[in-house]
């Protein structure tokens, strides 16, 4: 009766210990993978050139208007009316 007491006692012991490898296996083999780490990458530059701020419009406006005053009054020739004129909207 001792004897089977220890064979039973023995087999409970390695039959405990296998499951417990198992479990510990297909616990490892389940875990999600860690996430890849995300590089920091620089935001791409703008397409376009931000318009000119609205305060500037009737600063330009008014650029503009005393320009053609002084075309028209035979101050500045065609050219350097339309070179005056390229300055100004190229802000």
């Amino acid at each position: 009766m001792a004897r089977t007491a220890v064979v039973a006692g023995t087999a409970t012991a390695v039959s405990n210990r296998v499951s417990r490898r198992q479990a510990n296996r297909w616990s490892a083999q389940q875990e999600p993978a860690p996430p890849p780490q995300q590089q920091y990458q620089e935001p791409p530059p703008p397409a376009y050139a931000p318009p000119p701020p609205a305060d500037d419009t009737p600063d330009m406006l008014d650029q503009l208007q005393k320009l053609g005053e002084l075309r028209a009054a035979g101050v500045l020739t065609e050219a350097e009316f339309a070179a005056q004129k390229a300055k100004i909207l190229a802000g």
